[in-house]
């Protein structure tokens, strides 16, 4: 399992950057760290009990808090801090970000729910 060699919360761009012991590199988005928090509030406790996460464009980072040698608890600016980042769901992220922020949007798109633009994109 790779494991992190790097992690820098980027406020300006919104991004938590990971550099990883395999040489992979992801900038993933603050937003799509809380849509996909893998604590119990956003996956629920069973089968077909996720809640999908509305209005994070804007959610902040106010910090990155290691857990052991495995993991790192997020404590985003909307009060959520119950999700546990191990090492393995972080690169996962990385790894499938295109995918899952697609799967996401379509989501979003099946309820009518329109998606603003993020604050870092707007003009």
């Amino acid at each position: 399992m790779p494991h992190p060699t790097e992690i820098k919360v980027r406020n300006r761009s919104r991004v938590l950057e990971v550099g990883f012991d395999d040489g992979a590199r992801f900038e993933l988005p603050f937003e799509y760290l809380r849509v996909y928090s893998p604590s119990a509030e956003v996956r629920g406790h069973g089968a077909d009990q996720e809640q999908l996460q509305l209005s994070k464009h804007e959610v902040g980072i106010k910090a990155v808090e290691p857990v052991g040698n495995y993991a790192v608890r997020i404590v985003f600016d909307d009060g959520h801090d119950t999700g546990l980042y191990t090492w393995g769901y972080l690169h996962q992220l990385g790894r499938e970000h295109a995918a899952k922020w697609q799967s996401y949007l379509a989501r979003l798109a099946d309820l009518g729910i329109p998606y603003p633009t993020p604050i870092h994109k707007r003009k």
